[in-house]
């Protein structure tokens, strides 16, 4: 009798844990990215569209829309989704396709985008494919198991993404956004796999190729190859100033003038048309100019915050598919925000990436919230009790 009453009020005082430090770092990261973008685009788009709000307002929609779909996805169960992994890995390579089609959006000389048909909604089918490949290896790791340690294990899991993340380079010309997706599977596999001498292997190989593909660009002299000649222009810019490495020589000058505390909010003048995608992929050149080093150094705290707040939850996940499903998570929005950073002060060469939650962008802005409601989804299933 004693021990069905202590079951008892055990079951009564469980509780389940929602992570609002988590929701207020990415509404402030929102709030904050609506505010740059206003303050990035308003000259360029009054000029352009008569309407200094257009690239704001476009990106609340996104928002409202992604805000709605988090909703949906951090109140459903997040086994849910487990059935559709092979259906997901369908869906990413097929919706790269689709922008071969007449639906298919042609901007900045690369096809990357697709018109949803009625509502003219337009969607990057990369950020289908980040998505869609966390949900798909998280349960690949859960049903591979013990195997996924040995070498074949190991390459089964780092080939399984590779089809999709070539299909995003050869198809959309998108290299940042391949990069990406074998960035996450490597995480995941990284996380689930407790061997470490693969991965120091194979980092030593991936810097023994980087050194190789670096030289050959520089006696090639970048000539004939566009990537060739981003990586000449990102070891010397100023030998490219008016070609590939204008953008980067306008981001470093937005950056070393905004000083410690910056120029004040709204006062940049390289978004003036001097910085190219000012609103987009170098929106942290803007911080920097008018927050200064504070500004940026703030944006960063925050983004290490987010990524502590989800290694909590899937430290604290009640099983290995939610911990993975987070994982990939983590490693999605880590590694895009660690590139944007490194492209914008030339610590590697420039390649297009948003800054998450921040940079204009209705797609990835919707996927990464999408993301962070399975996140949330995850939390919510982890029970505290009072002991």
């Amino acid at each position: 009798m004693a021990a069905k009453s202590r079951r008892k009020r055990r079951k009564e005082q469980t509780e389940y844990y929602f992570d609002y430090s988590l929701l207020f770092i990415v509404i402030f990261l929102l709030g904050f990215g609506l505010i740059m973008i206003y303050s990035a685009s308003s000259y360029t788009a009054f000029q352009d569209y008569g309407d200094a709000g257009h690239f704001m307002k476009r990106q609340l929609i996104a928002i409202v829309i992604g805000l709605v779909f988090m909703t949906v996805v951090a109140n459903i169960d997040y086994h849910f989704w487990e059935r559709f992994y092979v259906i997901g890995w369908g869906v990413s390579a097929v919706s790269i396709l689709v922008v071969l089609t007449p639906l298919g959006i042609e901007s900045h000389n690369a096809r990357r985008w697709f018109r949803i048909p009625g509502i003219g909604l337009q969607v990057q089918p990369a950020e289908i494919a980040k998505l869609c490949m966390i949900l798909f290896l998280a349960v690949m790791v859960c049903k591979m198991g013990k195997s996924i340690r040995t070498m074949k294990g190991f390459f089964t899991m780092m080939l399984m993404p590779l089809p999709i993340a070539a299909e995003v380079y050869f198809i959309t010309s998108n290299l940042s956004s391949a990069l990406i997706i074998m960035a996450i599977s490597l995480l995941m596999v990284f996380v689930a796999s407790p061997d470490y001498k693969k991965f120091v292997i194979m980092g030593l190989a991936g810097i023994a190729a980087v050194v190789g593909v670096v030289a050959i660009a520089v006696n090639s002299g970048g000539d004939g190859n566009f990537r060739f000649g981003r990586i000449v222009a990102w070891l010397n810019p100023e030998s490219q100033a008016q070609d590939k490495g204008f953008q980067t020589l306008q981001g470093l000058y937005a950056i070393g003038s905004g000083g410690i505390l910056g120029k004040g909010l709204g006062q940049s003048m390289q978004k003036l048309k001097f910085l190219p995608e000012s609103q987009n992929d170098m929106i942290f050149s803007i911080i920097c100019e008018e927050l200064g080093l504070f500004g940026a150094i703030a944006v960063i705290i925050m983004f290490v915050m987010l990524i502590w707040r989800m290694m909590i939850v899937a430290n604290n996940a009640t099983d290995l598919f939610g911990a993975m499903l987070v994982v990939g998570v983590i490693g999605h929005i880590a590694v895009q925000a660690i590139l944007n950073i490194a492209v914008v002060t030339n610590t590697i060469p420039n390649t297009g990436i948003s800054l998450p939650f921040i940079s204009y962008g209705g797609s990835s802005v919707m996927f990464l919230l999408i993301e962070i409601g399975l996140v949330l989804s995850v939390a919510r299933r982890i029970q505290l009790r009072e002991m």
